[in-house]
């Protein structure tokens, strides 16, 4: 186990850590270091939750990835994505259990399952929403463009998310590298990167690089895309005909319900560490225990798309039951009262929405 001791004044400094790993030290205040206000929350109501998300995630995004692979036939490249998304969902979920013994005791774990967890939060929140920028262009290039040469051909939808997985690795690897176990005086130890003496340029770019390529960016692309998917439906009076779409847009809507908050207050928050915004004592904490609760919203989403599916998307429902006729689990009655989908595809076939 590697230990990184530091003096009281300069753990207080770099206290601020967050979601990402990359807070930035207090260079700007003049006066003595804040004291960290901590967000006034029982840790056992947040291990709770911590440990509800968990189960629901693991029993959700399983079977998410049942229906989808067992439906082989009728896979779509939207369904595609979705399950590259439970299977980044179920990951991170199964490092809840070691966050919420955490909150309890300080991170006990040592470095090196420091660095994993780490890491599984990363991956998870990038190629979360880069899936979610591919669902969105898929459709917009089925129905604003209705294009079909190149979203038809099945497998290159593997090399798109081969290069998600790859870019969400590599924008990954930085927090993981510096990723440590410290432990500082008079307080529990935590996981919490290292990155040296000058680390005041290092974070600031490991605090922008997630915040342009891994929300920014993402997210204009998805505005552009279902802006002008929208439009098109709507002008053609086919709101009827692409109801599926509904599922994906509740989907972008929740995942921005979740992560929109906690990123619009790093984003302050960075603003108030390049001395954009004054930095002050009282702004600082307020920050921290901002970042602290928009963190537990954030990972409250990892559970909530397979109930999206369940409660909105009919053909998973339908799915799921044909599974559990087949295997003999339930009766074909079950199948018959929950009927038929009747939304199969969208304008162009291969690209429909099973979920």
């Amino acid at each position: 186990m590697e230990d990184i001791d530091f003096d009281i004044e300069q753990w207080l400094e770099y206290y601020n850590y967050s979601f990402y790993g990359t807070g930035l030290p207090d260079t700007l205040l003049e006066s003595a270091p804040c004291r960290p206000e901590l967000l006034d929350i029982n840790n056992n109501v947040v291990i709770s939750i911590y440990a509800l998300v968990f189960l629901l995630s693991l029993l959700g995004n399983s079977l998410v990835m049942l229906v989808v692979l067992y439906n082989r036939v009728s896979r779509s490249v939207t369904d595609v994505y979705l399950l590259n998304l439970a299977i980044a969902d179920l990951l991170f979920a199964l490092t809840l259990p070691i966050w919420a013994a955490s909150k309890k005791s300080g991170w006990t774990f040592g470095t090196p399952l420091c660095k994993v967890v780490s890491f599984l939060k990363e991956i998870n929140f990038y190629s979360g929403i880069l899936l979610l920028a591919s669902i969105s262009v898929d459709r917009y290039l089925a129905i604003v463009h209705a294009t079909r040469t190149l979203i038809q051909k099945r497998h290159l939808v593997k090399f798109v998310c081969l290069g998600i997985w790859g870019l969400s690795l590599l924008l990954s690897l930085p927090i993981t590298i510096f990723r440590k176990t410290i432990y500082p005086p008079d307080f529990s130890p935590v996981c919490y990167e290292d990155i040296g003496n000058n680390t005041a340029n290092y974070r600031l770019v490991l605090r922008i690089l997630p915040q342009t390529f891994g929300f920014i960016l993402p997210l204009l692309i998805m505005l552009f895309c279902y802006g002008f998917t929208l439009r098109t439906l709507f002008e053609a009076h086919m709101g009827q005909k692409h109801k599926a779409m509904r599922v994906i847009f509740v989907v972008v809507l929740v995942f921005l319900l979740c992560w929109l908050p906690y990123n619009l207050v790093l984003v302050t928050d960075t603003l108030m560490r390049t001395g954009v915004i004054k930095d002050t004592c009282g702004r600082r904490n307020d920050i921290d225990r901002a970042l602290e609760a928009t963190e537990i919203l954030g990972f409250l989403h990892s559970c909530l798309n397979p109930l999206i599916y369940a409660f909105i998307g009919q053909k998973f429902r339908h799915g799921l039951l044909r599974i559990l006729v087949n295997h003999g689990l339930i009766s074909k009655d079950h199948l018959t009262k929950d009927g038929r989908p009747s939304f199969i595809g969208s304008s162009s076939g291969s690209t429909s929405t099973t979920l």
